[in-house]
């Protein structure tokens, strides 16, 4: 199994040590705008976009060019409505140079009831997908989920239409044509990732299921690859990389998360604390 890599402190300073084109999966949830002002400060929605561009500038420099980048963020309720930061912050990352390839939506299934004056409560997160070309690695079959019962009735009784429906020029329409799936086990699941929320908190202020890093590890890595989580908190994608036989490496500024990550690998003493 490889020996994970973390380090403490500035994620910005420390990715400057690290060398160019090295990462295959950027997957991390940085502290959402005006969110755990006790643990991080809090970073303003006005001012979120100006301090997370030298950030990325360091991710898109260490990312390999066939690489990706997961940004797991949230908008936030303010004064009324929502606010754009996200958005701005989408904009932003394109002029940088990165490419905004997809966007997956996480539903937490297990989210509890609750209401606002003007909304109810969220029950789901966005998961933003950049890359730096637009031909990146990606294992899709990896993800691939059982065909469900709905094979039984919607293709034994296709439609003529069905039957001859073309497919995409560009490979994008293969489901179109419902008579592919016909006598398959197995489909490729769509951009919506219906996942229990994390009720042990991990110690941890937001931490997320395991199973959140895994399916984008899965998709997007291969056994001996490189997985980077600049803002580690209480370790879940090094943990979850790590376990999958992936190179992990996480960043992480407050002390008290970082020892908890370290002593909570199976062997602390192994643990790399600087780039070689």
């Amino acid at each position: 199994m490889p020996i994970p890599l973390i380090k403490l402190g500035d994620c910005l300073d420390i990715l400057k040590e690290f060398p160019d084109n090295h990462i295959d999966l950027i997957f991390t949830s940085p502290p959402y705008a005006d969110r755990r002002k006790t643990t991080y400060g809090g970073v303003s929605p006005d001012k979120y976009v100006e301090w997370f561009l030298p950030i990325s500038m360091e991710l898109l420099r260490v990312l390999k060019p066939d690489g990706t980048f997961i940004l797991n963020i949230r908008e936030k309720a303010e004064n009324g409505e929502l606010s754009t930061y996200v958005l701005e912050l989408v904009l932003a990352l394109r002029k940088q140079g990165w490419l905004w390839t997809e966007e997956f939506i996480w539903h937490k299934k297990n989210s509890y009831p609750g209401k606002w004056p003007n909304r109810f409560r969220n029950a789901w997160e966005r998961l933003l997908q950049f890359n730096k070309n637009k031909h990146f690695n990606m294992y899709q079959d990896e993800v691939k989920i059982p065909i469900g019962n709905w094979a039984t009735g919607r293709l034994k009784n296709l439609s003529e239409t069905d039957k001859i429906r073309d497919n995409a020029k560009n490979g994008s329409g293969f489901g179109k044509n419902i008579s592919n799936w016909v006598g398959k086990e197995s489909v490729y699941p769509d951009n919506v990732l219906y996942l229990s929320t994390e009720c042990s908190n991990k110690n941890h202020s937001a931490a997320f299921p395991d199973a959140l890093p895994e399916w984008f590890i899965r998709l997007f890595t291969k056994e001996g690859d490189t997985v980077l989580d600049p803002f580690m908190g209480s370790g879940t994608t090094v943990f979850v990389a790590n376990k999958m036989n992936r190179n992990a490496i996480g960043i992480e500024i407050k002390p008290e998360y970082f020892e908890m990550v370290k002593m909570g690998m199976e062997k602390p003493n192994q643990i790399i604390f600087n780039w070689s």
